[in-house]
């Protein structure tokens, strides 16, 4: 393993770690420089913004719901051929679920397990030497997590940047970069988050802008520098979740685009052949596949197309008469009954499943989730214990009256009762796998 790698975390989310991140990327990537990436946690739109800076798909790394040799496995395909290897964290640094030490999905299980050191993304638009004093907290709290230095941002003048960069210093921590407060750089948002990737017109000129930046306000050889051989105990593949076809059609567009990069290559490495296809553009799933998936994403903001979509509609009913099709969160909003949007309007979906949804009463749904199956079905046997998550506004307005799916807990372990539904070759669910629930007992 020759690549180098380092982390980019922050106290709290908001901080500006994508935007840091994605600076990096472009400007690594201008330099000439191999730079991979990786996303830590299960979120979906970050990593999607890695892939088009970098040209490479971006994995996710979670010690919560994967098993030590799996995200062994991950890292060191990220790392692979890479020079440089640039892992985003989540929430701040220290942040996860309570648990056993190094299995709590924190960026700072990643950093200890991994021997990478961290660059700490200050926001600092409303403090100024106080900054020093979070600093010193987060250097001391845990001795396998290194800070190897800090960026700032939100800088509001060149006075700002001295008094704080003067009084971490002071500290022994080096100040690696101040980005000015600049809302060109800024990324737009919505519900779950940032705006997607495929849907920003403008991301090439972003790039760029944050390129230009990034060499302008980075001390890119000393972030270079500081970077360090990853420490991996096993590097031989690692299922994730099993394939559920030998054909798989996947839904993919703008409505349908939550799909992990290691669940598609576990699928690949086993053999399976992935159909992709166009919801949103009225398409049926390929005739040839043997199982259909529906995958998570923004169908409540396009209900009213997914509704007139009668070739997909008609097409997904015959496939299901006889092959097996699941949803996940978005996908399984649509196999139900019916979608209110935002406004209050009702649209008809594709009914394989009873349930109605809606997004008009918006509430937070979010945690690590632990799913045992209730029956045999595409994600595995009855019985079969799966780790992920749920991240959704949407509400069930009517449970319908199929079978559920399965038994889900927090990450805690703390019942949340039965799930999702299965109704003939149809089932669906909230709850997005990550991986199945593999060797647990592996220390980090």
């Amino acid at each position: 393993m020759t690549a180098r790698g380092l982390i980019v975390a922050a106290p709290h989310s908001g901080a500006g770690k994508t935007t840091v991140t994605l600076a990096l990327l472009a400007a690594f990537a201008r330099r000439g420089v191999a730079v991979h990436s990786a996303k830590a946690g299960p979120d979906y739109i970050d990593a999607a913004f890695h892939a088009a800076v970098t040209g490479r798909a971006s994995v996710n790394l979670d010690s919560w719901a994967m098993p030590a040799k799996l995200l062994d496995a991950l890292a060191a395909q990220a790392a692979r051929g890479a020079d440089l290897l640039v892992i985003e964290g989540v929430m701040g640094l220290f942040d996860g679920a309570p648990g056993a030490s190094r299995r709590r999905g924190a960026t700072a299980d990643l950093a200890a397990h991994f021997g990478l050191p961290v660059v700490l993304v200050l926001d600092v638009a409303r403090q100024a030497q106080s900054a020093a004093a979070l600093v010193r907290g987060f250097t001391a709290h845990d001795p396998t997590v290194r800070i190897a230095g800090v960026i700032l941002n939100r800088v509001a003048s060149e006075r700002h940047r001295g008094l704080i960069a003067d009084a971490i210093a002071a500290l022994g921590v080096s100040v690696l970069g101040a980005l000015p407060r600049d809302a060109a750089l800024a990324l737009p948002e919505r519900h779950l988050g940032l705006v997607q990737a495929g849907e920003n017109a403008d991301l090439k000129n972003l790039t760029e802008r944050l390129a230009a930046t990034a060499e302008r306000h980075f001390d890119l050889d000393a972030i270079a520098a500081r970077a360090a051989p990853l420490t991996i105990n096993d590097a031989t593949h690692a299922p994730a979740l099993p394939p559920p076809g030998q054909r798989i059609a996947l839904a993919s567009d703008r409505a349908f685009s939550f799909v992990y990069p290691h669940v598609i290559e576990a699928w690949r490495r086993a053999g399976a052949e992935v159909l992709t296809f166009s919801p949103l553009a009225d398409a049926p799933p390929p005739d040839v596949a043997d199982c259909c998936w529906l995958p998570g994403g923004y169908p409540e903001l396009h209900a009213g197309k997914l509704a007139a979509a009668q070739r997909f509609a008609d097409g997904l009913r015959r496939f299901a008469q006889t092959r097996p099709v699941h949803g996940e969160c978005g996908g399984y909003m649509v196999l139900g009954q019916s979608l209110e949007d935002e406004a209050g309007h009702v649209h008809a979906m594709v009914g394989l499943l009873g349930h109605s949804t809606s997004f008009a009463r918006r509430k937070l749904y979010l945690g690590y989730r632990s799913a045992r199956l209730l029956g045999d079905s595409v994600l595995g046997r009855s019985g079969t214990v799966l780790r992920g998550h749920e991240f959704h506004y949407a509400s069930l307005q009517s449970e319908g009256g199929d079978e559920p799916f399965a038994e889900v807990a927090d990450a805690q372990g703390r019942s949340l009762g039965k799930a999702g539904g299965r109704r003939g070759c149809a089932s669906g669910t909230f709850f997005h796998a990550i991986a199945q629930e593999g060797q647990r007992g592996q220390a980090l």
